[in-house]
């Protein structure tokens, strides 16, 4: 970036003396909260910062949930939303209004303690969106939650093939635009009714993938810069 120590102190928000231990070695041990601050202020994920994945925190989680039934959806979204709570987690929803009220019925009282967002406008343009999500990570960390949960349904009617492809792309993009947050993301996608190929490729764009609470890596992820390469 051309900066100096003072100029990196002044952009992450961080102590020069801090940056010294740090790059002298002196300090091996850095917390998650410094990593996260000269990461942003470099505007480059954790895993590059620190040279290797080998070592890397645990931070972004990109996760799929395809359900067959409106039962499958709250089985597997409400332990997910109350283990936030109980953690004093961020804890928010982008639901379709289906999906909203199942949620809201399921939690009872603790649906005053996760945010709704409204499914249709917040996903009407997929580069507002990726903003929207990196802007709403970095308030709520900076506010003080710990971790910050999402659930995510995607909205399908009325897209062209074209605009099928593109959100796609988007769904690849999350897994390196938010690569240094604290943050997971479950994406919900109804096997009712999206075609094979819509949910294989949701299986090539999320690292994860949660079936009936248990939750293990998706064998056919694709790193995005190997994906969308490939997305015509």
């Amino acid at each position: 970036m051309g900066w100096n120590r003072e100029a990196l102190a002044y952009h992450s928000g961080l102590s020069g003396a801090a940056i010294a231990q740090i790059e002298s070695g002196r300090r091996r041990e850095v917390r998650v909260t410094t990593l996260l601050a000269l990461a942003r202020a470099l505007e480059v994920s954790v895993d590059y910062l620190i040279g290797g994945s080998a070592a890397v925190p645990e931070l972004f989680r990109h996760r799929l949930l395809v359900y067959g039934s409106d039962d499958e959806y709250v089985a597997s979204t409400i332990p997910f939303l109350r283990e936030g709570i109980e953690r004093s987690d961020a804890v928010l929803v982008v639901p379709s209004k289906h999906q909203g009220d199942l949620l809201h019925d399921a939690l009872g009282e603790d649906a005053q303690h996760v945010e709704f967002l409204d499914s249709t406008a917040w996903y009407s343009s997929l580069r507002g969106a990726a903003n929207g999500y990196r802007a709403l990570v970095k308030d709520r960390f900076d506010r003080g939650a710990p971790w910050i949960r999402i659930i995510g349904d995607a909205v399908w009617a009325g897209r062209s093939g074209t605009q099928i492809t593109e959100w796609f792309r988007y769904e690849s993009m999350v897994n390196l635009a938010l690569a240094s947050s604290p943050a997971t993301i479950m994406c919900s996608y109804d096997g009712r009714a999206l075609p094979e190929g819509v949910l294989a490729e949701a299986h090539r764009t999320h690292p994860e993938v949660a079936v009936a609470g248990a939750t293990s890596a998706s064998q056919a992820y694709q790193e995005p810069e190997d994906l969308l390469l490939s997305l015509g």
